[in-house]
């Protein structure tokens, strides 16, 4: 259901697209990429590109991260078609620093230590939010079908637990999928 339809009259100002893709390689491992592209619906001056005109990619960033089944980030390529400044394709490279790092728990402060503030770009940060949740929404359907039947697995703390409402301890989602971890509600409550 989409939202409600405002009743107030509105102008468009400012759209920001991301899409990402989750691709499973022939090697094992996996590319989950994300785009993102901010646009004006007016023309701007811009010191570094002249005029900026309405429809125009202010923002276009890419960023693929290569990843294997444990969310151990093994390779990063980033790159900046568009930017407010003839300087910020140079932060691409330092997103590099990414790799070794785990999408896990914790990985958005791995994030901000490595490529934070001047270090790297605000946008293709903000973009690799997305692009976690892409390789959680690609690569853990697929693995837990292959552990299905481990028996190692219903003991395993499931990687999803208490990371939304839906997984919480005590939500019927995780007394059928994983009865091991569920945990009854407390009556205070």
């Amino acid at each position: 259901m989409p939202l409600s339809k405002p009743n107030i009259k509105r102008e468009l100002i400012h759209q920001r697209h991301i899409e990402c893709q989750g691709y499973r390689r022939e090697d094992g491992l996996w590319d989950i990429e994300g785009h993102l592209v901010d646009t004006k619906t007016y023309s701007f001056p811009n010191h570094d590109r002249g005029e900026i005109k309405s429809g125009e990619a202010i923002h276009e960033m890419w960023i693929r991260l290569t990843v294997d089944e444990d969310f151990v980030i093994r390779d990063v390529e980033a790159v900046t078609d568009y930017g407010p400044y003839s300087i910020c394709p140079q932060a691409t490279l330092n997103f590099s620093e990414l790799k070794g790092t785990t999408i896990k728990p914790g990985w958005r402060k791995q994030v901000s230590n490595r490529v934070g503030g001047v270090k790297g770009c605000t946008h293709l940060r903000e973009l690799l939010g997305p692009v976690a949740t892409t390789a959680f929404q690609a690569i853990f359907p697929i693995k837990m079908r292959t552990r299905t039947a481990r028996t190692d697995n219903a003991r395993k703390r499931p990687l999803l637990l208490a990371t939304c409402h839906a997984y919480a301890p005590d939500s019927e989602v995780v007394r059928r999928l994983w009865p091991a971890h569920y945990q009854e509600r407390a009556e205070n409550d």
